[in-house]
């Protein structure tokens, strides 16, 4: 039996959100390895420890869907903003301290 990370069991088809980056999806599949549980989601076809997702209920999915939003975070806009981050050139004469 997989738990989620309030200890909540997380059954094939349950709805949950991924506490770090707030991914939000479908349990595809569960399984243990070497005594960690795993579940593996929909939307991102990826596997997340169970005890890193919390089981959404009904109500935390209607309020998703009434919002008309997706509250879920963009990994790929992210991922884009973070290589612009990297490719920035730091210049030590842009600011100094004042003293």
């Amino acid at each position: 039996m997989a738990s989620d990370a309030r200890d909540i069991e997380i059954t094939l088809d349950s709805h949950v959100r991924y506490v770090d980056t707030g991914t939000i999806g479908k349990v595809l599949d569960i399984k243990t390895t070497d005594g960690v549980d795993w579940v593996k989601i929909d939307k991102t076809d990826l596997w997340y420890r169970a005890d890193l997702v919390e089981v959404l209920d009904s109500k935390d999915l209607k309020k998703r869907f009434d919002d008309g939003g997706d509250d879920e975070l963009d990994i790929e806009a992210l991922k884009e903003k973070a290589n612009k981050l990297e490719n920035m050139q730091m210049d030590s004469s842009v600011a100094e301290g004042g003293g």
